[in-house]
C-alpha cells in the first residue's frame, strides 16, 4: 500500500469512495454542519493506494470547537469494500493520530463505534455534546497529550480562529 496526503486533485475520488461506503444521505448528518465552510486539516487527509493505483481508504480531519477549546473531528474514514479486512482503517486512523499529536493537535473526537475506536483510544466524552440528533454514547474521544481531555466540555461547534 501506497501513503499519501490527499491533493486537490484526489478530492472527488476521495468523494467517491465515501458515496460507495456510506448510505446516500450522508452530508445530511449533523457532524457535516460541522464541516461546512471549514477546510479540513490538510496534513490529516490521507489515502492508501494499492500496487495499481486504486483508492483503498481515506480518512479526513476537520477542526472544531469543543466549548472554547480547539478539537479535531475524524471523519469520514473508509475503505474500499473490496480491501475492507484487511487493517487499512487502523493504519490510518493509528497515521493520523501520531501525525496530528507531532502537528501539536491535543484532542481529537469523532461519533461512532465505540467497541471498534476503543482499540485506538478511544472513550466516550461526557459532557461533550455533538449538534443533535447524535447519539451521545458514540461520542468518542482521545487525547493526545495527557490531560488533553481534561476539563474541556460543552457543545462541539465550528472551527474559530478565537479559540
Amino acid at each position: 500500500m501506497d501513503l499519501g496526503q490527499e491533493q486537490a486533485d484526489d478530492w472527488w475520488e476521495v468523494e467517491a469512495l465515501y458515496d460507495l461506503c456510506f448510505a446516500p444521505g450522508r452530508e445530511a448528518l449533523s457532524s457535516y454542519r460541522l464541516r461546512d465552510g471549514v477546510r479540513p486539516v490538510a496534513e490529516l487527509c490521507l489515502w492508501l493506494r494499492d500496487d495499481t493505483g486504486a483508492l483503498a481508504a481515506a480518512i479526513r480531519f476537520w477542526p472544531v470547537q469543543v466549548g472554547a477549546e480547539a478539537a479535531l473531528l475524524l471523519g469520514p474514514i473508509a475503505v474500499h469494500p473490496t480491501r475492507q479486512g484487511e487493517g487499512l482503517a487502523g493504519m490510518l486512523i493509528r497515521e493520523s493520530l501520531n501525525r496530528a499529536r507531532a502537528l501539536g493537535w491535543k484532542r481529537v473526537l469523532l461519533v461512532g463505534d465505540a467497541p471498534y475506536y476503543a482499540r485506538f483510544g478511544f472513550v466516550r466524552l461526557a459532557g461533550v455534546t455533538m449538534p443533535p440528533p447524535t447519539n451521545p454514547e458514540r461520542v468518542l474521544g482521545i487525547a493526545l497529550v495527557p490531560g488533553g481531555w481534561d476539563g474541556v466540555q460543552g457543545a462541539v461547534t465550528q472551527f474559530s480562529d478565537d479559540c
